[in-house]
């Protein structure tokens, strides 16, 4: 008798548990999908004096995965940076602060105007960040470290990969 009333209890509980909201919030995931796919390629360091926020720097990594093993594509990222020294607002152009990406020299750096349709697709974006299309020379690894060093602040790293992140992790052992 017990299990009777047990099955269609369980089956009303489950039925009961799927959502109008859950199917409009999904919906939304699918119309909003390239955001969050920038979103998930977007990564976002601080750097401090004296316990104080100096410098924040967000970066999108840019390219897809490539498919084709012989194609090799620039490595290209929107940066967006931000510092409180007034005069230091072209931060990247200006000197004292050096971005690498695993170690080698950026090919390029140009500046960005905000109502190029590139900003439109990113995450975090802010009135007072300076914004900058950066170009690296193609590294063959599939994981990149972003970093900023800045002669006042010290030094911040971002991590990026081609693959999936956890593509990437270690096996145990």
């Amino acid at each position: 008798m017990r299990y009777k009333l047990l099955i269609p209890l369980t089956v009303t509980l489950l039925v009961g548990c799927s959502s109008k909201e859950e199917r409009q919030l999904m919906q939304h995931y699918h119309a909003q999908q390239h955001y969050h796919k920038q979103l998930q390629k977007s990564e976002k360091l601080q750097l401090y004096n004296n316990q104080v926020t100096a410098v924040v720097m967000s970066a999108t990594y840019l390219n897809g995965q490539v498919i084709d093993r012989d194609q090799h594509p620039l490595e290209r990222f929107v940066v967006a940076i931000y510092s409180d020294e007034e005069r230091e607002q072209g931060v990247l152009e200006g000197e004292g602060y050096r971005l690498t990406l695993n170690g080698k020299a950026p090919q390029s750096i140009e500046p960005i105007d905000t109502n190029d349709s590139v900003v439109a697709s990113l995450s975090f974006v802010s009135e007072w960040s300076g914004l900058y299309r950066v170009t690296f020379p193609h590294i063959p690894k599939k994981s990149l470290t972003l970093t900023l060093e800045s002669t006042t602040y010290g030094k911040g790293s971002l991590h990026f990969a081609k693959v999936a992140k956890y593509v990437l992790t270690k096996k145990p052992f």
